[in-house]
């Protein structure tokens, strides 16, 4: 956006080259700074002119959506160019990132999104070079070097927002969180992400807040889809070290050598391919919590070496001699009967007593069924905001076929039902025909003949299912049943998602290979 002030390209020799790297971001030398001194002394000297040119570049670029009033952006610009340009004109960087790096936690308290921050420094750049001084030695020189310095300015920016987002996300969650351990247990109908106000829940609350107050390595038990890793991450920020890190490794999803350096880090030159020296999980998880998920998978041959790290509390980084130490608060889980894997020499005994000291039984969905309307709900107001739907609902049809199936896959194949309907609905509305066949299937009770409280939308297509259910899929023998044109037929079947209804499993077309 230098469409400026800027000059023809001069004719003058070029700098002499510099020697060594870049320091700063390796894009500046420390005498890059030197030499911009008349450009940076008359930026701050005439920086009330900057600033109103920057100003006027800024309602032009946002117009109505910008966020800073003028006001505002006088206040906020004027005095932090004078700080800028002061500490470059001393050389102090580390100053000067200081300042910038206040600069960027007042414009996200401000609420000024990082796309406007991004563009307002480019526009700043042109307002800049409005002011540079005549009769530069190397005008080509100077630009490039002062687009390198808004390119640090740019990075330094920043980071210091998305820091300041985080840390005032995290703050407001911390709040929230707060004020939700207020309530009492048998009120609660969320806890740290997790949903449910049913009573085997409220005792998982329970249960899940009595862990976090203790020191000890938690074992978490349930089928897979019941949340686990929810309920890790629940104990985390309920316990001492809720402000350290939580790092989860899924011990089934990486093969042993990689799972292994993973965990304790290597040295440089350990292996081909090592380059550098890498931290390990135990180690960069040190004063906080790691999580390892379907613990029951990991190799035989790697549960020693993880027992004697834990026994320890120091590893060693793969090609290294030196023990590296770690304090490190442990949970793990499983969907498996690990003291039946012990049994049968699939799981290291010592392992399990190491890691099995609190126990938390996760209930399947299933079992906690007065819940699903609520998770339901939940992962539909998920769904209908990242989709850019408005306000979505289920009817009654629908919400009986939620509720009549057995969700073997639990709480995730609940929400990836929900997710699906949430694309698939023509209307705000989700019926029971925008829910997949196998509901249907799983929960005859939800659609009783006598059709009470369905709608006329819903009894139809419940009909149309028995009817080509009955006659095996056969099209024209149920449009002539229903007395309907074959075309009519068509028509609704592909309406209600029905191609299907009623054929055999194995005359429905089989995925072809991609």
């Amino acid at each position: 956006m230098k469409h400026g002030n800027q000059p023809a390209i001069s004719s003058t020799p070029p700098s002499p080259p510099r020697r060594g790297q870049p320091r700063y971001f390796h894009l500046l030398w420390e005498e890059d700074l030197e030499e911009l001194r008349p450009v940076l002394k008359a930026i701050k000297d005439r920086r009330v002119e900057v600033v109103d040119r920057w100003h006027h570049l800024y309602v032009l670029h946002f117009g109505d959506s910008r966020t800073l009033s003028e006001p505002e952006f006088r206040s906020i610009f004027e005095s932090a160019l004078e700080r800028n340009q002061n500490d470059l004109l001393r050389g102090d960087m580390d100053a000067y990132a200081a300042d910038l790096h206040r600069l960027g936690e007042i414009l996200a308290e401000h609420h000024v999104s990082l796309q406007e921050i991004i563009a307002s420094l480019h526009l700043f750049e042109e307002a800049a070079q409005s002011v540079f001084p005549e009769g530069l030695k190397d005008p080509t020189w100077v630009y490039t070097t002062f687009d390198r310095l808004s390119h640090i300015r740019i990075m330094l920016l920043a980071d210091s927002y998305v820091r300041s987002q985080s840390a005032m996300a995290g703050a407001r969650l911390h709040a929230m969180e707060r004020e939700a351990s207020k309530i009492a247990p048998e009120k609660r109908e969320r806890f740290h992400g997790i949903v449910g106000s049913s009573a085997p829940m409220r005792e998982l609350y329970r249960r899940i807040h009595a862990a976090g107050q203790t020191r000890g390595t938690v074992m978490i038990v349930g089928e897979s889809g019941t949340g686990k890793e929810l309920v890790a991450r629940a104990i985390h920020f309920t316990s001492e070290r809720a402000n350290k890190r939580f790092l989860p490794i899924n011990c089934g999803a990486l093969p042993e050598n990689l799972l292994e350096s993973e965990l304790f880090g290597y040295r440089r030159g350990a292996f081909t391919g090592a380059t550098q020296d890498k931290t390990g999980l135990l180690k960069a998880a040190d004063k906080g919590t790691i999580f390892f998920d379907e613990i029951g998978d990991m190799p035989l041959a790697l549960q020693v070496k993880l027992l004697r790290a834990l026994q320890e509390r120091e590893c060693y980084p793969l090609g290294s001699n030196d023990p590296v130490s770690f304090d490190v608060r442990v949970l793990c889980a499983t969907n498996k009967d690990l003291e039946k894997e012990a049994r049968e020499g699939r799981f290291r005994e010592e392992l399990l007593y190491r890691v099995n000291v609190i126990t938390i039984m996760l209930p399947p969905l299933r079992e906690r069924a007065d819940d699903i309307p609520l998770l339901a709900n939940h992962f539909l107001r998920k769904y209908e905001k990242s989709l850019g739907r408005g306000a979505m609902r289920y009817s009654k049809g629908a919400m009986r076929v939620l509720l009549g199936y057995a969700w073997p896959g639990n709480v995730r194949e609940l929400e990836n039902t929900v997710e699906r309907a949430a694309i698939l609905a023509e209307t705000d509305v989700i019926h029971a025909h925008d829910l997949p066949e196998k509901l249907h299937g799983a929960a005859p009770a939800t659609t009783p003949p006598s059709g009470a409280g369905m709608t006329l939308e819903e009894l139809e297509r419940e009909h149309m299912r028995r009817v080509l259910t009955e006659v095996k899929g056969d099209k024209v023998k149920a449009a002539q049943m229903l007395g309907i044109h074959l075309s009519t037929l068509y028509r609704k079947v592909q309406r209600y998602r029905l191609e299907h209804a009623g054929e055999p499993a194995a005359a429905k077309p089989a995925l072809q290979p991609a």
